[in-house]
């Protein structure tokens, strides 16, 4: 049984989290309460919102990846039924207005600054991808707005693009931004170079492999949408607004884009059907809404259509990556180097560089203890949509890349794979573990991890299976891939010296009305993760009160006090952490109340279970009584202020460390190339689990988001930088039939940095399923020789991998 702090507190204590062997919601698969509004169609989404009198704008988009903007022809759309505004890149420029913030900062590592350029509103001279944004059209109606919109005549003058990530190093590849003379934003170096050459060099063994991490769209259910609504007579804009970050959406329109005051900007962000990173940035139409709604002097909607959201809104991974690993003649690992160029787009979005400039490269030793590493990244332009964080962000660029050296070296050394990982896991007696690139890992049982999946997942029975053969022609695989996911953090004391320009703390304050019921009104916002019931868990377990007592707010920037939203499976460990303090310090306050009540020294007043009761006697009085008490201050303490309602900002002190390990069972048809996938196992590491239901859907989830990239899920450009998977008749997710029965199981190692003992959860799935599946089907195809097949894994695909191995050993597949 993992350490709980001891249930009473008294004035003195330190922030703890009261939790006994025997909890009433902390730890419990307690039903989230969110659900039932949702199950009945009562979600508040921002398109449900009627404004009756709102015009509808429309988005013209660039056709070409790369050309110069010759001329918008303004009057082809005025005139037109129901056309009331056209909005241009010059008139944003003749407004003063500015571009979307960059929130990462990353320099070469010779000392030169990055090669920072960040995308605009609406496109001025040049349009640098398919999908840039070129005008906004207005109109009463949205069929008028999208008439005028088709009809808008705009001359290019196109010009030679690059899309290949790889090519986009090259001396000879099109610049995107020739003012900077190379298509690099930063190139970094981190580790020992020189020691990993020296032990590559002298390695008994060495395992090479090139890896392509394929680029993928989130694709959330709900695409993002808009409602701007500016009020002349105090001159505020109020923007309803799907966005995981409703404070630090407010902050960008006030400082970077519109550049008004922040305080007359009001960001609501009601249910969010799904955002996975993609809805933390600033986008084009958010500042454009707002702008064209002042102009008009009425709200403006907008809502984006598939089209828009393959052309506009971020991409993930795309990586080409050259890795190594040295091993001596044992199988330990000696050295590991990694070069990696990172695809960035045609701008840097929010967080461009700080995924593969700050995320990737600490990541690359994963679960093991590496004694030396090099990492390097180079951080390019292209003629493409903008890449940024999805789910993982980063850090399954890492464990993809590590995890198949991994498999591949246990094949190459003639080892068992989960052996060969237990012989190279970091030991528990190391933490707290500083790895080879300098990432903090503050906790972990690794081997544990390996032992668990190996009794749950039935692993010995497994590889008997699998050696027994099949009578149906298919192979069966199996494949591993470990977990390390940074969660929570950074502090924000050192944010900045990372070259992060966003803090990292979160907020929440708790009002107790007078009746005893509590609101928490929380600086994070979920669009799916289940705050609602999470966070009121908390509250409830801290006070002994019942959980329907509680109430959670989100996601009104004029409602909830400032916080960094949700993203980076950090909102338990921020905002709930936050919720954490701003509890106990109305439970200390209420040690006051409650002292003046029973006339006694607060000294001697502890909490416990809802009520505060003299140390040694039966002598108590229950938190309903001290809060009417709060508001009804006849028999009060007179140096109290009356009221109990309190605000905690918490600031982490570093990242919590989540791990795990994954296996994937997947039945490979060489004959044809479909793969299916059997099974999947995950043990996860995750701290103190709240509430198991919730954690066990977030892991489901992201697997099931892991397992698209692996098999199905690619965005293609042409060399011209076309994009041909522009829609979901081209772009496949994963269905239900795609996925396989997912088993989770929990190994709880406390984080030691907060009150609670929590890690994060929510990108396990993504960070452990591309690498397992992949894993599992080339294992499938080992026996014809297939050592590598780049994601997805199509039937084309897989089934070109099998031929080309059988033609170079004549072997037919049967």
């Amino acid at each position: 049984m993992p350490w709980r702090p001891e249930r009473k507190r008294t004035l003195s204590d330190t922030v703890q989290v009261n939790i006994g062997d025997d909890p009433a919601y902390i730890g419990r698969p307690v039903k989230r309460v969110e659900d039932h509004r949702f199950l009945m169609g009562q979600g508040n989404y921002v398109d449900d919102n009627g404004f009756p009198n709102a015009a509808h704008a429309v988005f013209v988009r660039s056709p070409h990846a790369h050309a110069e903007i010759v001329d918008i022809a303004r009057d082809s759309v005025e005139g037109m039924p129901g056309v009331l505004l056209l909005l241009t890149g010059r008139d944003w420029e003749e407004e003063g207005f500015g571009d979307l913030p960059c929130l990462w900062r990353v320099d070469f590592s010779d000392g030169r600054r990055m090669n920072e350029i960040t995308r605009p509103a609406l496109a001025l001279d040049k349009v640098r991808h398919v999908g840039d944004t070129v005008a906004a059209v207005v109109a009463e109606t949205l069929p008028e707005a999208r008439d005028a919109a088709e009809a808008l005549d705009v001359t290019y003058e196109p010009l030679p693009a690059i899309a290949d990530t790889a090519a986009a190093v090259e001396s000879h590849a099109p610049l995107v931004h020739p003012e900077i003379g190379s298509n690099m934003v930063f190139e970094i170096d981190l580790g020992d170079p020189d020691g990993v050459a020296k032990v590559l060099e002298e390695a008994p063994h060495v395992t090479c492999l090139d890896i392509v991490n394929n680029r993928i769209a989130p694709a959330p259910m709900e695409p993002r949408a808009l409602i701007g609504d500016y009020r002349q007579g105090d001159a505020s804009y109020t923007l309803w607004a799907q966005s995981q970050n409703p404070h630090l959406l407010r902050q960008w329109i006030a400082d970077n884009s519109l550049k008004v005051p922040e305080h007359k900007v009001r960001i609501v962000s009601p249910d969010v059907g799904g955002g996975f990173g993609q809805k933390i940035y600033h986008y084009p139409e958010e500042a454009t809404i707002l702008w064209a709604s002042r102009a008009l002097g009425r709200p403006v909607r907008w809502t984006a259509t598939r089209s828009d959201h393959f052309a506009v809104d971020t991409y993930a991974r795309d990586h080409v990556t050259r890795c190594a690993m040295a091993f001596d003649g044992e199988g330990r690992i000696l050295a590991l180097d990694v070069d990696t160029i990172a695809n960035v787009g045609a701008y840097l979005s929010g967080m461009g560089a700080g995924i593969p400039g700050a995320f990737y490269p600490p990541h690359v030793t994963g679960l093991y203890d590496v004694p030396t590493a090099r990492c390097r990244v180079r951080g390019i332009y292209s003629n493409t949509t903008p890449v940024d964080a999805y789910r993982g962000a980063g850090q399954p660029e890492a464990a993809f890349t590590l995890e198949r050296l991994m498999d591949t070296a246990a094949r190459d050394l003639m080892m068992d794979p989960l052996e060969l990982r237990a012989k190279n896991v970091v030991p528990p007696g190391r933490f707290p573990f500083t790895n080879a690139i300098g990432r903090h890992y503050d906790s972990g049982d690794y081997p544990g991890l390996l032992r668990m999946l190996k009794d749950v997942a039935g692993y010995d029975r497994l590889l008997k299976e699998q050696c027994r053969g099949r009578d149906d022609g298919l192979r069966m695989g199996i494949g591993l891939s470990g977990v390390v996911e940074s969660t929570g953090g950074p502090s924000s004391r050192i944010s900045s010296k990372v070259g992060r320009r966003v803090p990292g703390y979160d907020s929440a304050s708790v009002r107790v009305h007078p009746s005893g019921k509590v609101t928490a009104f929380c600086g994070g916002h979920s669009h799916g993760q289940g705050h609602a019931t999470t966070f009121a868990q908390i509250v409830a377990e801290m006070l002994g009160c019942d959980i329907g007592s509680v109430e959670i707010v989100e996601g009104d920037t004029d409602r909830t006090p400032f916080g960094l939203g949700t993203f980076g499976s950090r909102t338990l460990l921020t905002a709930g952490m936050a919720v954490t303090h701003a509890v106990d310090k109305v439970i200390k306050k209420g040690l006051k109340i409650a002292a003046h009540l029973m006339e006694c020294d607060a000294k001697d007043v502890v909490f416990e279970s809802g009520r505060y009761t003299i140390a040694g006697t039966n002598l108590s009085v229950g938190f309903v009584d001290v809060a009417r008490t709060a508001y009804h201050i006849d028999n009060y303490p007179k140096d109290l202020e009356p009221g109990l309602e309190e605000t905690a900002f918490y600031d982490p002190p570093g990242r919590a460390t989540s791990s795990g390990i994954h296996l994937c069972v997947a039945l490979v048809d060489p004959t044809d190339g479909t793969v299916g996938l059997r099974d999947y196992w995950s043990v996860d590491d995750v701290g103190r689990v709240v509430n198991p239901m919730v954690v066990e859907g977030q892991i489901q989830g992201g697997v099931a988001q892991g397992v698209g990239q692996a098999i199905l899920e690619h965005c293609i450009f042409d060399e011209d930088g076309q994009l041909l998977t522009g829609s979901f008749l081209d772009y496949a997710v994963p269905r239900a039939d795609d996925l396989p029965s997912i088993g989770t199981e929990f190994q709880e190692t406390l984080c030691t940095d907060n009150p609670l003992g929590a890690k994060g959860v929510g990108e396990s799935g993504t960070i452990g399923a591309p690498a397992a599946v992949v894993n599992a089907v080339v294992d499938a195809l080992s026996e014809f020789g297939v050592r590598h097949i780049d994601m997805p894994l199509t039937p084309e695909r897989v089934w070109k991998a099998v031929r080309d191995a059988c033609s170079k050993t004549a072997e037919t597949p049967a």
